[in-house]
C-alpha cells in the first residue's frame, strides 16, 4: 500500500510571501508497516557507526595523538550544531561573518546532523508547535521516540510549516543542503581517518575513533537535548511545555542544556546565563564578537527574565500555600450577638480578639504563661492584652491564634482588615480572587 504525507496546495502568494499561511500538512493514507516508516539513511548512520566505533575500543589501541585529534573534532562537530544550525540559524541570535559561517557549516557537516537548512526547518517548527502533533519530536511521544525515534522513523504526519525564507536566500546554507549528501561522507569519515593515517599512521584508530565513535557521542549528545531535557531537569522560568533545565545534557552539548531558559527566550543567544552555568557555546560566539566575527548578539531583557523566575518561585511556594491550612475566612463564621458570647464562654474558653471569637479550650493547658492568664480573659475582650497590653505575642502566636476562631462578634470592631503575619504574604490568584467575588 502506498503511502504519501503532502501539504494541501497553497496559492503561490501564501507560500512564497506568507508561508505561513499555508494549510497545516494532513495524512493520507497512514503508513501501515514497519519496513515504510524506516529511514534507511538515518538507520545505516546510527548504527554502523558505533559498531565500528565499538569494534575499535574491543581492538585498536587508541594512539594519543588519535585521542587529541578525535576530541578536536567532537568539539568542532558540536559547536558546528549549537551556535550554527542551532542559535545561528535556527534562532537567528547573531549574525555571522561569512568565515564564521564556513566554519560553523563544515563543523555541522562534520557531525553528520543533517544540512543547516533542515536542521533549522526541524527546529523552528519543534519551538512553534512545541509538544503537539505538529511537533517533530514532542516531548509527550516519550523519551525514546524524542531521542531517535522520530529520527529513524516516519510519522504519519509532517512536522508544522514554518518561514525558512531567509535560510533559502543564504546561498552558503542553501550551498551545503545542496551538496550535504557528498559533503558529509567526505568530512566526517574521510577526512578525520586520512589526517590520522597520513599524519601519524594510524589509518584504523582514524576509522574507529577519530570517525565512527566520536560521531557516535556526538549524534547522542545532540540528540539528548530532545530527550533528557525534555523528561529530565528542572523548569525555573516555565513548567507550561515539557522542556528542562538539565545540566549533563549541557555538559555534553557545549551548553544546550538549560533547555527551559532557551524555550521562553529563544533568540537570546545565551542558554546559560547564570556566570557559573556551563556554557561553551555562549563563550565561543561572544569571542567571536570580540573578535568582529559575529555582531548583533541577542539577549533578552533581564527583567522579563527575572519575571519568569519569580512566577516559577511563586508558583511553587503556592503549591506549597495549598498544603497548609489556613484560618477561616470572615464570611465563613456565624456573627453572634454579644449575649450569645457570654452565654457560650461559661462553658468554654471563649476570648474575643480583633472582633473574632476564639475558642482556647483546647489550647488553655498548653499556653506558655500558665491557663491562669486564658481563664482571666474567658468571655472578654482581650484585644489590648494580646497585641502588646500584657505580653507583645510572636507571629507564630497570631497565627495559632487565628487557627482557633469560631465566630465573628456582632457589631463588634472591624475583623476585616486584622490580617495575621502568614497572610500578609498569601499568594492569591487573581483570577480566581475575581471569580470569588462574582
Amino acid at each position: 500500500m502506498s503511502v504519501t504525507v503532502t501539504e494541501e496546495p497553497a496559492a503561490t502568494l501564501a507560500t512564497e510571501k506568507n508561508p505561513l499561511a499555508a494549510p497545516l500538512p494532513k495524512v493520507e493514507k497512514p503508513i501501515e508497516t514497519l519496513w515504510q516508516r524506516i529511514k534507511w539513511e538515518s538507520m545505516i548512520v546510527l548504527t554502523v557507526s558505533p559498531a565500528i566505533g565499538l569494534y575499535g575500543l574491543l581492538y585498536v589501541p587508541l594512539q594519543t595523538k588519535t585521542l587529541w585529534w578525535s576530541i578536536f573534532l567532537y568539539w568542532f562537530s558540536i559547536i558546528g550544531s549549537t551556535a550554527g544550525s542551532h542559535r545561528l540559524y535556527s534562532h537567528r541570535s547573531f549574525k555571522a561573518s561569512t568565515p564564521l559561517q564556513i566554519f560553523l557549516l563544515i563543523g555541522g557537516t562534520c557531525g553528520v546532523q543533517g544540512s543547516a537548512y533542515w536542521w533549522a526547518r526541524e527546529h523552528r517548527a519543534h519551538h512553534r508547535y512545541t509538544d503537539s502533533d505538529l511537533d517533530p519530536h514532542s516531548g509527550k511521544e516519550g523519551f525514546w521516540w524524542t531521542h531517535a525515534g522520530w529520527i529513524l522513523f516516519r510519522r504519519d504526519i509532517q512536522a508544522g510549516p514554518t518561514d525558512v525564507s531567509d535560510l533559502k536566500r543564504n546561498k552558503l546554507v542553501m550551498f551545503q543542503h545542496r551538496y550535504y549528501f557528498k559533503l558529509f561522507p567526505l568530512l566526517a569519515y574521510v577526512m578525520p581517518a586520512v589526517v590520522a593515517g597520513y599524519f601519524w599512521g594510524d589509518w584504523a584508530g582514524g576509522i574507529c575513533y577519530a570517525a565512527m565513535l566520536r560521531l557516535t557521542v556526538v549524534q547522542h549528545s545532540i540528540m539528548s537535548i530532545n530527550s533528557l531535557a525534555h523528561t529530565f531537569g528542572d523548569a525555573p522560568f516555565d513548567d507550561k511545555h515539557t522542556p528542562r533545565n538539565h545540566f549533563f545534557t549541557a555538559i555534553v552539548t557545549a551548553g544546550e542544556g538549560y533547555h527551559n531558559f532557551h524555550h521562553q527566550f529563544p533568540v537570546d543567544y545565551r542558554n546559560g546565563i547564570k556566570w557559573y552555568q556551563y556554557d561553551p557555546t555562549k563563550w565561543f560566539i561572544y569571542l567571536c564578537s570580540r573578535l568582529g566575527l559575529a555582531t548583533q548578539l541577542q539577549t533578552f531583557p533581564q527583567n522579563e527574565i527575572s519575571k519568569g523566575e519569580l512566577t516559577m518561585s511563586l508558583r511553587k511556594l503556592k503549591n506549597k500555600q495549598e498544603r497548609i491550612k489556613w484560618p477561616a475566612r470572615p464570611d465563613n463564621l456565624p456573627l453572634v450577638s454579644w449575649e450569645t458570647f457570654q452565654k457560650e464562654a461559661k462553658n468554654n474558653s471563649l476570648i474575643l480578639i480583633n472582633g473574632y471569637i476564639h475558642d482556647a479550650t483546647e489550647f488553655e493547658r498548653k499556653h506558655p504563661g500558665g491557663r491562669a492568664i486564658i481563664r482571666a480573659r474567658v468571655g472578654k475582650d482581650a484585644t489590648a492584652a494580646f497585641g502588646g497590653g500584657v505580653y507583645e505575642h510572636s507571629n507564630a502566636a497570631h497565627n495559632l491564634l487565628a487557627m482557633m476562631r469560631v465566630a465573628v462578634l456582632e457589631g463588634g470592631v472591624e475583623h476585616v482588615k486584622y490580617v495575621t503575619p502568614a497572610e500578609r504574604l498569601r499568594i492569591i490568584e487573581h483570577y480566581k480572587e475575581e471569580e470569588d467575588n462574582q
